[in-house]
């Protein structure tokens, strides 16, 4: 028999060829049967982030702290009072006291000892002062006034006799509602209106030779309390007084039921109340003050000295002072 003899590399190249036609036929006779199955596709998987909680800043609200306010003071209602001159005397308006109180809006049913509250006034910022009066208060500074202290058994119709000014002008000039005068009580005389009786024309006196007296001590609502035995009110020279010249320093209790009033005239530029006007209850009373410059210009029947003004008269000052003999708190 012949004898075929084969390479290795030739061998090789059939060997491939083999398995070649083996796979192609065996892929083939898969696919026609339908055991071939297509390869499932796994995609790229998405990474989803988690959201990031951001924490939200939440303000503190507000709390609005509101300020303390003031006891109100304490006044009682003394005869002849007006909701206008208590208002004027505590400088706060009407309408604060007429609310606070509960009063009729014309404010014409105070009674004598009524309670009321008054208020604390606004602060204001104190106007510049100007060197040109207004024409009112030039007349008030240029009327020659003199001051009566009433004396026992007078009436006000027989010291408009004495001084011939009619009873109506000492009334107005004096601050006064009813025509009664009380003792102690010191009123102001208008002398450029003494002429009017006989229906003259009136003529004003010359205008005041002095300035208005500038007030010192104490401050303008300064408190005293059971420590303070004596009050030195003191104030600013207006010049070299005359020989017949002098101050007249004028006080008034405004709290007292009585409306306790003193008035004195001295030669130095202070003076030291005395210890009968301080209060005798435990609670305390809003004093009032002024200065005035005056010449003595003669002496009445029983002695008592008359006055006329040398020059404008102070401004008010106003202070409180407590009385009793308990240390307590004063109630405001």
């Amino acid at each position: 028999m012949p004898v075929i003899t084969l390479s290795v590399p030739i061998v090789i190249i059939l060997l491939v060829l083999f398995i070649a036609v083996g796979g192609g036929i065996t892929y083939l006779g898969l696919n026609l049967s339908g055991g071939l199955a297509e390869p499932e596709s796994t995609g790229t998987p998405t990474i989803t982030l988690s959201p990031t909680i951001t924490p939200s800043l939440i303000a503190p609200s507000a709390t609005n702290t509101p300020l303390p306010t003031p006891t109100p003071l304490s006044y009682i209602v003394v005869e002849n009072d007006t909701c206008l001159a208590i208002a004027f005397t505590f400088n706060v308006s009407v309408q604060s006291i007429v609310l606070l109180n509960g009063l009729a809006a014309d404010c014409t049913n105070l009674s004598v000892g009524q309670e009321l509250k008054i208020p604390h006034p606004t602060p204001t910022s104190t106007p510049l002062a100007t060197n040109t009066p207004s024409s009112q208060q030039a007349t008030v500074e240029a009327c020659e006034k003199i001051y009566h202290v009433v004396q026992e058994n007078e009436t006000l119709s027989l010291i408009a006799a004495m001084y011939e000014v009619p009873m109506e002008y000492i009334m107005e000039w004096s601050g006064k509602s009813v025509d009664t005068a009380f003792y102690g009580e010191t009123l102001t005389i208008p002398m450029c209106l003494r002429s009017s009786i006989a229906g003259a024309t009136v003529t004003p006196s010359p205008a005041p030779d002095y300035p208005a007296p500038e007030l010192l001590r104490p401050r303008n609502g300064e408190a005293f309390t059971l420590e303070n035995d004596t009050i030195t009110l003191q104030w600013a020279a207006v010049g070299e007084l005359r020989e017949n010249e002098s101050y007249l320093v004028q006080i008034v209790d405004l709290t007292s039921g009585q409306r306790l009033e003193l008035t004195v005239a001295v030669l130095d530029t202070k003076y030291v109340i005395p210890q009968s006007m301080r209060p005798a209850d435990d609670s305390p009373h809003i004093f009032r003050w002024s200065v005035v410059p005056v010449a003595q210009v003669g002496v009445d029947e029983d002695g008592t000295p008359r006055y006329r003004e040398s020059g404008p008269t102070s401004g008010y000052g106003y202070f409180s002072w407590l009385g009793g003999t308990l240390a307590r708190t004063p109630q405001p």
